[in-house]
């Protein structure tokens, strides 16, 4: 890129650039003030030739042509250095009038101000920055060291109205009024001279004019005198469509038309008369000074001779001591015309021969310490170096050291060192190095506040400008600059800092920045009294959780404070305070749905409700979609998808306000902002939405008035401590027919600002189905309502039901309804959820006392008579047809509740009815109820069932009981087997097993029963006492107050009957019928109940079922025969005979092989003598183990007495089978069979006649090829059966 073209470039092109000093006589100036411009001021705009072709030719001897030029005019008067005072305040003029202006912009933007986006595409920087700097460069001009702002002509203006002209155009350039470089020898005075003769054509004909004009050519020469005639337009001012000086003067006055009197003559007089000033005289006079003084710097300091003099002549001049000042040269020394020739070089645009005499002179300066020139050198090699486009590190280099040079010297270099890094800068930025052009930024930031804070911000947009982008660095420097602008009382500059830093933190995680930035804004917006933007950027930090409870009651004060300060009850939409939490709204309504309780409504599932009602409503089919489907007829097409509600029942609205603050805020007024319409006839969404954008939505929403005729709406008062979070819930109640919509929800914080918050409105989606769009229901649908006319609504609790309970808990509840309406409801249907914890009872059940309904007399036969089948198989309880429920007397209906597991559990109810008014929209509503009971552990009950070894289809039952609770304790009063042909008894009297009668809490317990199945006694056993036993047990001593709970009464049949439904799945089912169920009832004691229960309970059920009782499949047996006997072997062997019961508990035919296996020589028998001698003393009593037979080899004593007998171990087995060693036998359904077995045994001892194995199968046919999980075959290893056989004496 061309470094002219840059901006650099172009501020280099028109700020170092040739000066004409301007001298003029007070005529002249009046003459120009009635154009309200000053003489300079007419001249200044034609004073940028972008249009000339002016050849030029300095040293060299190829000329080059220049295109572009400009003149820079200044009074004599203002040749001087400025005065930093007045500089200072002009710089801050400029910045309170740039940051008038941009701040009156901002404010038509206010409303809006959060589409403030930062973007790196946004390059524009602020436009007032170019022109306060170009003021902060002007600052350190007309400098002794450097030459380009000196002046290289003088222009003296006299007006045809002076006396005495010629005179005065001599005294115009007299010594002692010159400025004061031209006097003191920092510059030659001899500089060219144009004198102008400006003649006023308001008074009169030019001929005075012109013959002083030949007067002055006869004087001063031809070339050096002209005539300027201005102001020929007539008495009727003039206005220029394009004005010239628009651009050039600021704070015109509104009515000031410039250069009213100069017509287009006047103004191309002035045109040719600056082009000819610049290419016919400055130009040519500067190329014949460059090639003049090139010659003398040639002679006198170039080549080796010339540069070996001079180091000598400087020698020494190292070594002395550093001055800020340095040494003084005049114009005349060669020091300082090299750099007039340097400067003059480069205004004329020939870099390489400035660039030469930059260097030349550079070292002389550094050898001199004269640290100002030096550094003045060094800045003009760096913009030398940029504008011959090479040499980049070069340029970088020099515009370092001479800032750092004129930082050095301190208050002497201020001005120049900010000169030097502001052209630094836009040198980097010309190569876009903004990174680095930021730095350079916080350098010449200097001590000035205002001056740093204009700096801090230019730096923030190169941070932008970077390449990343480095959003973060910018938004902090702006806030920095902010503070910087706030300290001078900047505060619209300050204001406008804070804003565009919004756009960087506005939606980041960078919440404490956040939070001050939307602080300072209002507060310094409420010092402005714009009230009105002040509160609502403090709004945006009212929900500041994340701060500490200081800043937190700083933040509330303050704004209350600045809403006080407006004199009115402010009003906004989506206040912050308290925090709505919109994921939790939750609409309340009955259509023929009714709830007991807004709980009911809010914590369940539809899908729950439906699954539990979809066979109790008719026609649920058609419901599932559209319930109102079915009352196509009475509702119209476009209200199918608006809810529906009844007139004079409550529309409920569940919303959650959230205090986000460490402190407490009173809310006050919470209401639900609601719109009726009494005809039917809806607003569609988009025509909603349209209405709501078209008017304010403040506006919209203060209209729609809490207080309507046709419906009621609540009105709820709170207050939020810190962190506190609260579900209110609001309601509104229709009153007529109509149409309802809520809208939002209205309340007031701390009692003077109200926030509206407007639930959705949204445009509805629209869903492509089959080519053609579907509309999508609209979120806000949800919120309007079709209000139809009243109807009945049932009303119902249940009574008694605990909020705790313990596991086992049975209680009888009592459920009531109430219809407060006058119509009747009928056809009434009941449905529950768990029929396990909760099951329906009879009307005849109302009468019943609780417990005395459960208990039977003792001794009494326990029959079936009061179980009520079809109840325990229907699902759906439907109410005697002629239950009807009107007006104020209430139904009363008996429950049956029963706590079966610990935990959570859930119990819902839904209850049907149908009104009996035919012109109702809706036919039929539900009631639901929804309960919550925490049931606690009590006793953890377990049975163990083995079979017994001396009575076939005989077993001990071990019950081991366990009270799991922390502090109460229980009585285990009774244990009842369930079915007709199971008898159970106890082994040991109820003292022995609770002698206390009481079960403390974490005590356990085991206790011992024996189990009979009275339907399989058979003559097996005629010597077994067959004594009656019942099927209940009594765990406490009996006494005449005891009663025994039966077992078959409603409800403790009802619920046995689902814990074996529930229980089934937990159990294997073999396909026999060995399995029996247990009740287990307790009682607590009321003096160790826990007092957190409301309503103790009386009786407790446990309830175990689908225990097995067969251990090794459906055919059961035993061995029965002696266990000790006494024998002469001496004599012959032993022949001892056995029977094995059988007994086949499945419902099919079984085939029963029974393999007999003789021992090998090996083992097989235990010595009477010899087997535990040590182990087992003659004293010792109780159970003992004992070592199986085949794991000890013995011999016997009595063989070993018998010297005529001895036989050889190795080669006798101790005992044989000596009947059939294979029997087979078919074994009917559920009958016994008994098959004989004999053994012979060679010697005497103890032994184990378990070898032998029973096979068993059942056929496939018999058992239902459906069930495959069946077990059909098995084979068992045989008891345990010890026989000990003695020597007989």
């Amino acid at each position: 890129m061309d470094p002219a073209m840059t901006p650099l470039g172009k501020m280099l092109l028109e700020e170092i650039t040739p000066v004409v000093m301007v001298i003029s006589t007070p005529a002249v100036e009046e003459t120009c003030l009635k154009n309200g411009l000053s003489f300079l001021q007419m001249l200044t705009p034609f004073c940028s030739f972008n249009n000339i072709d002016v050849p030029v030719r300095t040293a060299s001897d190829q000329p080059y042509r220049i295109h572009k030029f400009k003149l820079r005019l200044f009074y004599g008067s203002d040749v001087k250095k400025p005065n930093l005072k007045v500089a200072e305040q002009q710089l801050k003029q400029v910045i309170t009038d740039s940051g008038e202006k941009v701040f009156s912009e901002l404010c038509l933007d206010v409303p809006g101000f959060n589409h403030e986006v930062a973007s790196s595409e946004d390059r524009d920087t602020p436009s007032w920055f170019q022109f306060f700097n170009k003021e902060l460069v002007r600052v350190a001009s007309f400098s002794d060291h450097e030459a380009f702002d000196h002046p290289v002509a003088c222009l003296l203006a006299v007006s045809s109205k002076d006396e005495h002209p010629i005179s005065r155009f001599v005294d115009l350039f007299n010594t002692n009024k010159l400025p004061s470089l031209l006097k003191d020898g920092s510059m030659d005075p001899k500089i060219l001279k144009h004198y102008l003769l400006v003649h006023d054509n308001q008074d009169g004909p030019a001929d005075r004019a012109s013959k002083i004009l030949t007067e002055m050519r006869n004087t001063f020469g031809t070339s050096d005198s002209l005539l300027l005639s201005v102001n020929s337009s007539p008495d009727v001012p003039i206005k220029h469509q394009d004005n010239p000086w628009a651009s050039q003067i600021y704070n015109v006055p509104p009515n000031q038309d410039l250069g009213c009197f100069l017509n287009i003559d006047d103004i191309n007089e002035i045109k040719d008369l600056m082009q000819d000033l610049s290419s016919k005289h400055i130009i040519p006079n500067m190329e014949q000074k460059i090639r003049l003084l090139n010659q003398q710097v040639s002679a006198t300091r170039k080549g080796f001779k010339n540069q070996i003099k001079n180091l000598w002549w400087r020698k020494g001049k190292e070594d002395g001591v550093d001055s800020l000042n340095g040494p003084t040269y005049n114009f005349n020394s060669i020091e300082s015309q090299i750099r007039v020739l340097g400067d003059y070089a480069f205004m004329l645009r020939d870099y390489e021969l400035a660039l030469s005499n930059y260097r030349l002179i550079s070292t002389d300066y550094k050898i001199d310490k004269a640290w100002k020139r030096y550094a003045g050198v060094q800045e003009m090699m760096g913009l030398t170096y940029f504008m011959l486009d090479q040499s980049k590190k070069e340029a970088e280099y020099c515009m370092e050291n001479a800032f750092n040079t004129y930082l050095k010297l301190g208050l002497l270099g201020q001005q120049n060192a900010t000169r030097c890094g502001l052209w630094w800068i836009e040198m980097l930025k010309a190569r876009d190095l903004y990174k680095e052009a930021a730095t350079v930024y916080f350098r010449i930031c200097g001590e000035d506040i205002l001056h740093s804070a204009v700096m801090l911000e230019q730096a923030s947009y190169c941070y932008l400008l970077s390449k990343p982008s480095m959003s973060r660095k910018y938004g902090f420097h702006l806030v920095l600059s902010g503070e910087q602008y706030k300290k001078c009382d900047q505060i619209k500059h300050a204001i406008r800092t804070y804003r565009s830093a919004l756009s960087v933190f506005r939606g980041t995680t960078w919440s404490y920045i956040n939070d001050h930035v939307h602080f300072h804004i209002g507060q310094w917006y409420a010092a402005l009294d714009m009230y009105d933007v002040a509160v609502k950027h403090m709004m945006e930090i009212l929900a500041c959780s994340h701060q500490s409870k200081t800043t937190q009651e700083l933040f509330l004060s303050d704004f209350l404070q600045v809403v006080e300060k407006t004199g009115r009850t402010f009003e906004v939409t989506k206040l912050q305070l308290p925090v709505i939490n919109i994921s939790s709204l939750k609409v309340i309504f009955e259509d023929h749905r009714t709830f007991g309780s807004s709980s009911v409504a809010t914590n369940t599932k539809e899908a729950l409700w439906r699954s539990l009602e979809e066979d109790m409503i008719p026609s649920f089919t058609a419901a599932k979609t559209n319930w109102l489907e079915l009352q196509s007829k009475l509702i119209s097409k476009k209200h199918t998808l608006s809810n529906v509600c009844v007139a004079g029942e409550a529309v409920k609205v569940n919303i959650e306000f959230i205090n986000p603050l460490q402190i407490t805020i009173p809310v006050s007024g919470v209401t639900l902002i609601c719109e009726y319409s009494t005809s039917t006839d809806e607003l569609t969404s988009d025509e909603k939405e349209l209405s709501v954008k078209t008017n304010n939505e403040v506006d919209h929403f203060r209209d729609m008035s809490s207080y309507n005729s046709s419906f009621l709406v609540s009105e709820v008062d709170f207050s939020l401590g810190g962190g506190e979070t609260t579900m209110v819930q609001l309601s509104v109640t229709p009153k007529e027919v109509g149409t309802l919509e809520i809208l939002g929800v209205r309340w007031k914080l701390s009692g003077t600002i109200v926030g509206f918050h407007n639930f959705e409105l949204s445009h509805p989606k629209k869903n492509i189905v089959n080519g053609r769009r579907k509309a999508k229901r609209p979120p806000n649908e949800k919120f309007k309502f079709m209000v139809i006319k009243s109807i009945p609504k049932i009303q119902g609790s249940v009574h008694s039901l605990p909020g705790k309970a313990y596991a086992g808990d049975l209680r009888k509840l009592m459920l009531e309804l109430k219809n407060p309406s006058e119509f009747p409801v009928k056809n009434l249907k009941m449905k529950i959820n768990h029929p396990r914890f909760l099951i329906i009872g009879n009307q005849e059940n109302v009468k019943l006392e609780f417990p005395g309904c459960l208990t039977k007399t003792i001794g009494s036969v326990q029959t079936g008579a009061n179980a009520n089948p079809n109840l325990m198989s229907e699902t759906i309880f439907s109410f005697p047809v002629d239950t009807s429920i009107q007006g104020e007397t209430p139904l009363s209906w008996p429950l049956w509740f029963r706590a079966a597991v610990p935990g959570d559990i859930s119990l819902y109810m839904s209850i049907y009815y149908e009104i009996e008014d035919i012109s109702s929209v809706i036919r039929y509503r539900t009631l639901r109820l929804h309960y919550n009971v925490q049931v606690l552990p009590s006793l953890d009950v377990s049975f163990q069932i083995s079979p017994s070894r001396l009575r076939i289809q005989d077993f001990l039952v071990q019950l081991d009981v366990v009270n799991k609770t922390s502090s109460e304790s229980f009585q285990v009063y009774q244990l009842s087997s369930i079915g007709q042909h199971w008898e159970i008894s106890l082994l040991q009297p109820p003292d022995t097993i609770f002698p206390s009668q009481t079960l403390m809490a974490g005590q356990a317990i085991s206790c011992f029963f024996t189990l009979k199945n009275s339907r399989r006694l058979s003559t097996l056993e005629n010597n077994i006492s067959t004594m009656p036993v019942g099927s209940d047990v009594l765990l406490v001593p009996q006494c005449s107050q005891d009663l025994v709970y039966n077992s078959n009464n409603v409800p403790l049949v009802n619920f046995h009957h689902y814990e074996r439904l529930q229980q089934k799945a937990l159990h294997e089912d073999l396909g026999d019928l060995n399995t029996v169920d247990f009740v287990l009832i307790s009682r607590p004691l009321n003096n160790s109940i826990n007092p957190g229960l409301s309503d103790p309970p009386h009786v407790m059920s446990h309830h175990a079922c689908h225990l097995s009782t067969a251990s090794t499949g459906p055919i059961s047996w035993l061995v029965d025969g002696p266990q000790t006997l006494h024998h002469d072997f001496s004599a012959s062997f032993c022949e001892i005979n056995l029977k094995m019961h059988l007994y086949n508990s499945s419902e099919t035919t079984a085939f029963v092989h029974i393999d007999t296996i003789d021992l090998d020589s090996s083992g097989g028998h235990i010595n009477s003598v010899n087997a535990l001698p040590s182990a087992t003393p003659d004293n010792q009593v109780g159970w003992h183990d004992v070592t199986p037979v085949n794991e000890l080899k013995v011999s016997s004593n009595a063989i070993e007495t018998q010297p005529g007998k001895a036989l050889l171990l190795e080669s006798v087995s101790p005992y044989i089978w000596s009947a059939t060693s294979s029997t087979n036998i078919h074994l009917e359904p559920m009958s016994p069979a008994e098959v004989p077995l004999q053994i012979c045994v060679f010697s005497p001892g103890t032994y184990d006649l378990s070898n032998y194995f029973l096979n068993w199968k059942l056929p496939s046919k018999g058992l239902g090829d459906s069930d495959e999980t069946r077990q059909h075959s098995g084979k068992c290893q045989g008891y345990k059966y010890y026989l000990t056989v003695l020597q007989s004496p």
